[in-house]
Parts: C-alpha cells; structure tokens; sequence
C-alpha cells in the first residue's frame, strides 16, 4: 500500500468548521531509517512522539460539528508540521531529556525527503481544505503530558492558545470557564503561537477564525474519553462562535 501522509474524514461534511490534527499519530514512514527513529516502543507511545489521545479526539469534534478533519499520518519526530520550514526545532534531535538516534546525523537530503514525503503534502491538503469555504474557522486539536521531566505537574485541563487574534478564543475561554469543573489556561501550557506555525499559515495569513486546543493527555487515553470530550467540547465550541459573530 502507498504510503499516505494524512487522513481526511468527512471531506463532504458541509460545516464551515475545519479540524486539524497536526500531532495525530507516532508514524515512522518505511522511507525514514527503515521505518524506526531508534526510540523504545515506550518512548514511541509518549508525548514526545505525538500527541497522545488528540486524534480520537479531533475524530469526534468533527463528527459532532458535521465537518471535515484532517489528521497527520506521521510521528512529530519525523518532521513536525506545526512549525515553519525554516524552524530549527522542525525535526528535533533532543526531545523532553531524549536523544532521537534516527535524527542525530540526519543530512539535509533527509530533512527534504520528509518535507517532500510528509509535510509539503500534509500541508497541501490542509490548504485545499480550508479554502473550500470562504467562512471557515479552524480548530487545531493538540494533547499535552500532564509533567514535563524536572518541572512542576501541570493543573489546566483544557489549554486554548492564540496569537493576534482573539475573536474566537476569548468568548471560547469564557464559555469553559462557565464549566465549573474545568481549570482553564490561556496561552497555556505554552504560549500563543509560533512564526509560520500551522494555524499561522493556514488560518491567521487569510484572516480565518481560529482556536488551537490543548487537553492534558491523562484526561483523553481511551476512546471513551475521547468521544466525552468531543461531545462536550463541539457545543461550546458553536456557542462561542455565536458569540463571537463570526
């Protein structure tokens, strides 16, 4: 079977909703060392080498908004497409405290290879995508670990990151603070976006209303989990929108 750099579900839903899974799977392509990174199994199945519980999560938002998704097919060690061509952490060689035996020595033959093989046409279709309606809003599903190695445990369950613009994000972080139960970061737990980022290059550089969502890793394991929150998230998600007017 080809090998295919991303998964599209729902590309005939008809909800100007879009939803993007940048870090959706721990893929290593055959053509990448053979198809390994020189990583233990256990370190494949971490935070490190991709966004644990975020898939099945971006699966049932968009089922649950009537809209498209489309999910990444390789590992974020591989090359990471939620960063700039130009960004040196693009294909990262220290992870978390981890060494990345397959990124070391990588040339920059290699570094092209995964652009030409996995980003470029990730991206590509991710473009066609969002312009398929002139009002589309776009929700980039992340997960983040609840520790990072040598730093203090992480409260937030929810994360919603922004740049500029706020027209969406900030009546959304009103509407999960209304949760009671929920801990709420904003810009957390990291901050904003990055130069030529996905939602940069996809959303702010056509002026689309946008959201980047991050939900602790620990809350969205099993598939059950990953259903709740798609179907709690999607509602909250269309009333700040109408709040917003967008």
């Amino acid at each position: 079977m080809t090998y295919q750099p991303y998964h599209i579900e729902g590309a005939d839903r008809p909800a100007r909703w879009l939803i993007t899974c940048d870090h959706a799977t721990n893929t290593v392509p055959d053509f990448v060392n053979g198809g390994t990174l020189g990583l233990k199994p256990v370190d494949m199945a971490r935070h490190i080498a991709y966004d644990v519980g975020a898939a099945g999560l971006a699966r049932a938002l968009a089922h649950h908004l009537n809209a498209p998704a489309i999910l990444s097919n390789f590992s974020r060690l591989v090359i990471d497409p939620n960063r700039g061509e130009d960004d040196p952490t693009l294909l990262m060689r220290l992870y978390d405290g981890t060494i990345i035996p397959g990124n070391r020595h990588a040339s920059d033959a290699d570094l092209q290879l995964r652009l030409n093989r996995c980003y470029r046409p990730y991206h590509t279709a991710l473009a066609e995508l969002a312009a398929r309606r002139a009002d589309t809003i776009i929700v980039s599903v992340h997960s983040f670990t609840p520790q990072l190695q040598g730093r203090p445990p992480r409260p937030w369950h929810v994360g919603v990151l922004h740049a500029a613009d706020t027209r969406l994000t900030d009546p959304l972080v009103e509407v999960l603070r209304d949760q009671q139960d929920l801990c709420v970061g904003v810009n957390e737990p990291y901050g904003g976006h990055l130069p030529c980022d996905a939602i940069a290059r996809h959303a702010i550089a056509y002026e689309r209303p946008n959201v980047l969502l991050e939900l602790r890793n620990d809350l969205i394991r099993d598939t059950d989990d990953q259903t709740a929150w798609g179907t709690r998230l999607a509602p909250l998600l269309e009333q700040a929108a109408a709040r917003a007017g967008v």
